[in-house]
C-alpha cells in the first residue's frame, strides 16, 4: 500500500464514522476486507455510498428498501453478506 493509499484509507475510515455503531461496523468491515483488493470503480461506488443519508443507508442494510442505483444496491448487498468478525 502506498502512502496515498494509506492516506485515502484513513480518510475513508473517518468518513465512515456515522454515529450509528451498526453502520460504522458495516463500513469498517468492508474497508478491512475489501478495500485493498477493490477496483477503482468499486472504490468510487463506496465513496458515493458514504455520501448517502444515514436513515436511507440503514433501511438498505436492513433490507427494508433497496437503492434505485444498481451499483449502490450491489455494494450494499455485498456488504450485508460479509460475515461479522
Amino acid at each position: 500500500m502506498t502512502y496515498d493509499d494509506a492516506t485515502e484509507l484513513r480518510r475513508l475510515r473517518w468518513r465512515s464514522r456515522r454515529g450509528m455503531r451498526e453502520l460504522d461496523r458495516l463500513f469498517e468491515r468492508w474497508l478491512d476486507r475489501c478495500w485493498a483488493t477493490s477496483t477503482e470503480a468499486e472504490r468510487e461506488v463506496f465513496r458515493r455510498l458514504l455520501d448517502c443519508e444515514d436513515d436511507r443507508l440503514w433501511k438498505w442494510f436492513l433490507g427494508h428498501e433497496r437503492s434505485d442505483d444498481a451499483q449502490l444496491d450491489t455494494l450494499v448487498q455485498s456488504i450485508r453478506q460479509l460475515p461479522p468478525g
